[in-house]
């Protein structure tokens, strides 16, 4: 089937956990703002994107504590959850959208997927995720990935 990213909105990393450790036997992500999708990684197919739309070099990304944090695990790694960074999230919040086509083409070249990928597919994705971001900042929240193989 694949790994499956689930994008999401928490208050902070302490509420992060209880999207993927679950008391209550509810799904992965039951009851926080989030959208699921495949192939989408979080740490290795995001940095060009996360590159081209902060204009942070890939080095000074890759370093930030935030990148890929993991905050919560079930099990033996059968789902984890990973932080994104927040200067990513910041930059996407004030993102001009009707740019986000630009970024998907160049994301779409840029290497990190097998194939070369849909811009389409893409800008959809950033277009989703940048409304997320928006609402989570609404509300004072961080963005989260978890992560189910």
């Amino acid at each position: 089937m694949g790994a499956l990213f689930g994008y999401y909105a928490a208050a902070d990393d302490e509420d992060a956990v209880r999207a993927v450790v679950r008391e209550d036997g509810q799904p992965t992500g039951t009851g926080y703002d989030s959208f699921v999708v495949k192939g989408v990684d979080p740490v290795v197919e995001l940095l060009p994107a996360e590159v081209l739309i902060t204009g942070r070099a890939a080095d000074a990304v890759e370093a930030d504590p935030r990148r890929g944090h993991l905050v919560g695990m079930v099990g033996d790694g059968e789902v984890v959850s990973l932080s994104l960074t927040d200067s990513f999230c910041d930059s996407l919040a004030r993102f001009e959208r009707a740019q986000l086509g630009e970024v998907a083409r160049a994301w779409s070249a840029s290497g990190v997927f097998d194939t070369r990928s849909d811009p389409n597919g893409l800008t959809g994705f950033l277009e989703e995720l940048a409304a997320l971001v928006g609402r989570a900042a609404a509300r004072g929240h961080r963005l989260y990935c978890w992560i189910s193989m």
